[in-house]
């Protein structure tokens, strides 16, 4: 792959696009694409691989591969991937802020209403927001395990993972968990062969490459230092995030853990706050991790309210654009090496045991409490995982349904 030198450090493929375009193309999908970050990818390559063709099917396909091999949220990164190819990092951020705006809007006046306004919101239907969220959990977990542990080496990988992040809950386990698949993947694990590889169509200068790996390094090793010898509230929250999406593979679901860690022990998010922003980011297109800006709004620390929500939306995803755009000079000789496709089947599986601990607790532990519950958590993953209702609708029905229950029970 070319540096890219003398286009101001990136290039895109196949012609250029104004980065005002790429913010209209993006922002349009961060207003209608739900269902989390599987369905994220099925509507990029609908929206630039088949109608836009802004960037090939196999190149597609390996930025996709990328993304998944990198820390934090695919989708938001193969979204900030094809604004780069198109309009450099102009295109990247314009891709990034079109995607994200809707549900960090949406999140952050969820976050208001709960805490200005979280007595006049009826309990039945924060409770069925709660129920929602482990429906959705429950589907995701149930999905990846049939992806992503297809055979006994990988099942036992994954369970041995959940046991020990539910035993041990801590950010240290997770990063040891994560390193422990990676290496029961090289030992143990074997891909099914070799796919054809090409260009992504994407170029960027080398050093840049490396100064933005260096600040990702940098940020992660010293924000912890930084917030321990300088107790200030804004970078107390700026180090906890910035450090769970640079320690989560697998999405947003897997992120729930890392983030629950960071706000819920030291006291600033209450859980059941907690699981039921997490219903509501259900709700809203776009990427979970938007969730971040609901946490910044309620905490009680930092600026709280929309600055804080911004504050922390921006730590959340600033790792993925130093690591997108870092990596992807590098990418070309790294994804061409059997002990890299080995490692990541391992991560893989250790990231399914990671949500299942997710799922036990805070989310079922925190929403399903009474045989009601689990009766409205069932017709929920019903309505999700069989007849394919959009995530929304069905977080509408469960507040509505929670409400109801609440009420006939007061």
């Amino acid at each position: 792959m070319s540096d890219g030198r003398g286009n101001g450090g990136a290039a895109g493929g196949a012609g250029r696009e104004p980065a005002a375009r790429v913010f209209a193309a993006f922002l349009l999908l961060g207003l209608t694409s739900f269902g989390g970050p599987v369905a994220h990818i099925g509507y990029f390559r609908e929206a630039f691989v088949v109608r836009r063709r802004w960037i090939e099917e196999r190149a597609y396909a390996d930025l996709v591969a990328l993304c998944q091999m990198l820390p934090g949220p695919t989708s938001s990164q193969v979204g900030i991937g094809i604004g780069l190819a198109r309009a450099g990092l102009p295109g990247a951020a314009a891709a990034w802020v079109g995607f994200t705006l809707p549900s960090a809007v949406l999140m952050v006046a969820f976050g208001y209403g709960v805490g200005a306004y979280e007595e006049a919101i009826p309990a039945g239907a924060l409770q069925g927001l709660k129920v929602v969220a482990a429906a959705v959990v429950a589907q995701a977990l149930w999905g990846m395990a049939r992806t992503l542990c297809p055979d006994a080496p990988r099942a036992t990988v994954a369970v041995l993972a959940g046991i020990a992040a539910v035993l041990a809950p801590s950010v240290v386990t997770h990063v040891a968990i994560i390193a422990a698949g990676a290496l029961a993947g090289l030992l143990f694990l074997r891909p099914a062969g070799d796919e054809d590889r090409v260009a992504l169509g994407i170029a960027v200068d080398r050093r840049l490459a490396v100064m933005l790996l260096a600040l990702f390094l940098a940020l992660l090793v010293g924000l912890p230092i930084l917030a321990a010898a300088w107790p200030a509230e804004s970078l107390q929250l700026v180090d906890g995030f910035y450090r769970s999406a640079s320690l989560v593979f697998g999405g947003g679901h897997v992120v729930l853990p890392l983030l629950q860690a960071e706000v819920v022990p030291p006291g600033w998010v209450a859980p059941e706050t907690f699981v039921a922003g997490y219903g509501a980011a259900q709700a809203v297109p776009g990427p979970l991790f938007t969730f971040a800006a609901y946490l910044g709004a309620i905490a009680d620390i930092g600026p709280g309210g929309a600055l804080g929500g911004l504050l922390c939306l921006a730590a959340v995803f600033l790792p993925s654009f130093l690591l997108v755009v870092g990596a992807l000079p590098f990418w070309e000789r790294l994804r061409r090496l059997a002990q890299a496709e080995r490692a990541m089947l391992g991560v893989n599986a250790a990231v399914v045991g990671l949500l299942g601990a997710a799922f036990y607790d805070p989310v079922w532990t925190g929403g399903i409490r009474t045989p009601a519950d689990l009766a409205l958590g069932l017709a929920a993953f019903v309505l999700l995982a069989f007849w394919k209702v959009p995530p929304w609708a069905v977080v509408i029905l469960g507040a509505l349904a929670g409400w109801g229950i609440g009420a006939l029970a007061g």
